[in-house]
């Protein structure tokens, strides 16, 4: 008998089940093929579609007016590295897409019903906390970002930063490397750069200063000097413009310092500087006028003249 009344009780709840489960389906079916809702997805779905297809076009015109942007920049009379045009390219490039796609994620989840206040809200304490506990870092971002859109260096150029001088081997978003000549390697966060020097930028000038004796012939001195420039000049490449004799430039103690000019190709004042001392020596040498230099006489007691 008990066992009867448990059958009873079992096929009795597996019929208020299926009829739970057919209920439900029912519902569902209503909720889902009501005109009203279908309706209500249509627009959403289109929505969807319509911010998606309009965030691609803007990337694409973006992405369009930035290559055109600096296609214009490399052909201004200014001459930039065109490495560096491209890196501005996609910087710019990137940030509009990262932008894009953000504002887009936050349409299409708004289509679909998601409150963005608490989405928006975490974004902003998450930012203020990223900005706090990296300042340092989104500093060096913010000036690498300038300092290559800005063209203040570019690679191979070689610059002064502070203290350190050296050839630029890469311009980071973060950090800036330099090699000194003597072989050093130097990583600059670009935060630290304050004020820089570019020493690639224009031709350099090289300056070379003479000491004769009292007793030379100025005029001589000039006019053999003159020459000599003028001859290397016509061999040299690194020498762009006609280098000028100056003449007097001070009156020492025993010597009398002319001061010869040459302008060079950026860097290259240094080389020309030793090319024309090398010169300059042999041609004095060979006219017998005379480089001072310290001398020291002495007398012995009991020599004619002697004190």
């Amino acid at each position: 008998m008990v066992s009867m009344w448990h059958k009873v009780a079992v096929v009795n709840e597996l019929e208020q089940t299926q009829q739970n489960v057919t209920n439900f389906l029912d519902d569902l079916k209503k909720y889902l093929f009501d005109s009203q809702q279908l309706v209500s997805y249509g627009m959403t779905l289109i929505g969807i579609i319509l911010i998606y297809v309009l965030s691609r076009f803007i990337i694409r015109i973006s992405s369009k007016l930035v290559i055109r942007m600096m296609q214009t920049r490399e052909r201004s009379p200014l001459k930039f590295d065109p490495r560096r045009t491209a890196t501005i390219g996609k910087l710019i490039n990137n940030l509009i897409s990262y932008v894009v796609n953000f504002i887009t994620i936050l349409l299409i989840l708004g289509q679909v019903g998601i409150n963005l206040g608490p989405i928006l809200a975490g974004a902003g304490v998450l930012g203020l906390a990223i900005g706090f506990g990296a300042q340092s870092l989104v500093k060096d971002v913010i000036t690498g970002f300038f300092i290559i859109f800005e063209d203040q260096f570019a690679v191979g150029d070689v610059i002064q930063v502070d203290a350190v001088r050296g050839t630029v081997e890469q311009i980071g978003i973060r950090v800036t490397r330099l090699r000194s000549w003597t072989g050093e390697v130097h990583f600059i966060p670009n935060g630290n750069i304050k004020q820089v020097t570019n020493f690639s930028i224009n031709n350099s000038l090289a300056i070379v200063d003479i000491s004769i004796a009292y007793e030379s012939d100025i005029d001589k001195t000039v006019e053999l000097l003159q020459k000599t420039v003028d001859e290397i000049a016509g061999t040299n490449d690194n020498i762009v413009s006609e280098p000028k004799v100056l003449g007097i430039q001070s009156l020492g103690q025993s010597e009398v310092v002319i001061r010869t000019i040459a302008e060079c190709k950026p860097n290259a004042q240094v080389e020309v500087q030793r090319l024309l001392f090398a010169h300059f020596k042999k041609q004095l040498d060979a006219n017998g006028i005379e480089i001072p230099y310290p001398k020291t006489v002495t007398y012995f007691k009991g020599e004619r003249g002697a004190i």
